[in-house]
């Protein structure tokens, strides 16, 4: 708490006026938990950004020439972080449209397909990492993860039933459907989400079950914020997506578990790690 007899002490996340506190302790810097868990979470995003966080042997000469020879100008009607985005999806992507902006879908549409070249670029560095000797510790500390989760993510497990890759059985299109599911359950769509609920997971999960989970993790966590990236693995007959989810208080990963079929057959909320 900010200390009887010092200059006036504001929040560093929301700016709001600390009250004054009487006697030992330590120095508060802010309002509370949900202010602590934003200033936490925007320190993370600048160090992910710094340029020294960019380990330069994991980038491939040709593409990092090309990347650092994008503009870093930005036009004073547009969004920097988009028009950055937009300028160095011209240098990765084909069939860029020409001029300063585009039409919102277009953009969105330009964007993914430029995450899509950035995903496949990874996965090569993370492969050139691997075969120079690094460990999965050291990959993982790069991209702000554990070495378990870089594994997951980039990794070529064989079954050992079969000896073939368990990334070649991942279901086609997880990913987005756990999106999905997690969306609906932002938006309060019970049912949608228990769309593809296998039946041990509709017996065991009705709607007003499924709100009541909800409910909890709210009551826990915070108000919903959003969601990250979400990555699909295969552990042994199931596919397995991790989604970041963002809330007022806490980070959590979301987790579906997709069964042969394709049905859900697994929902868990984690502590992020």
């Amino acid at each position: 708490m900010a200390n009887t007899g010092t200059a006036s002490r504001r929040c560093g996340a929301c700016g709001r006026e600390l009250p004054e506190k009487h006697g030992r302790g330590r120095v508060r810097l802010y309002c509370d938990a949900s202010c602590r868990s934003k200033a936490r979470r925007v320190r993370e995003r600048r160090r992910r950004t710094k340029p020294d966080n960019v380990n330069k042997r994991l980038t491939h000469q040709i593409r990092e020439g090309n990347l650092d020879n994008v503009s870093a100008g930005t036009p004073e009607d547009g969004p920097a972080v988009l028009t950055r985005v937009i300028s160095a999806a011209r240098v990765a992507v084909g069939d860029v449209p020409a001029g300063p902006a585009l039409e919102p879908l277009a953009a969105v549409a330009v964007i993914r397909s430029l995450a899509r070249v950035v995903e496949e670029g990874l996965r090569e560095a993370v492969q050139q990492a691997r075969q120079a000797g690094h460990t999965w510790a050291e990959i993982g500390d790069l991209l702000g993860t554990t070495r378990q989760a870089a594994f997951q993510r980039f990794g070529r497990p064989l079954d050992p039933r079969t000896g073939v890759p368990m990334a070649a059985d991942i279901l086609s299109g997880a990913a987005g459907r756990a999106s999905a599911l997690f969306a609906d359950l932002a938006e309060q769509h019970w049912d949608q989400a228990r769309a593809d609920f296998n039946q041990q997971m509709s017996e065991r999960l009705d709607a007003t079950s499924l709100a009541g989970v909800w409910a909890q993790v709210i009551g826990t966590a915070g108000g919903y914020e959003g969601m990250g990236d979400p990555v699909a693995h295969q552990a042994g007959d199931y596919t397995v997506v991790d989604i970041p989810l963002h809330f007022e208080a806490a980070d959590l990963t979301g987790r579906v578990s997709y069964d042969r079929a394709g049905q859900v057959a697994g929902l868990f909320f984690l502590n992020r790690q």
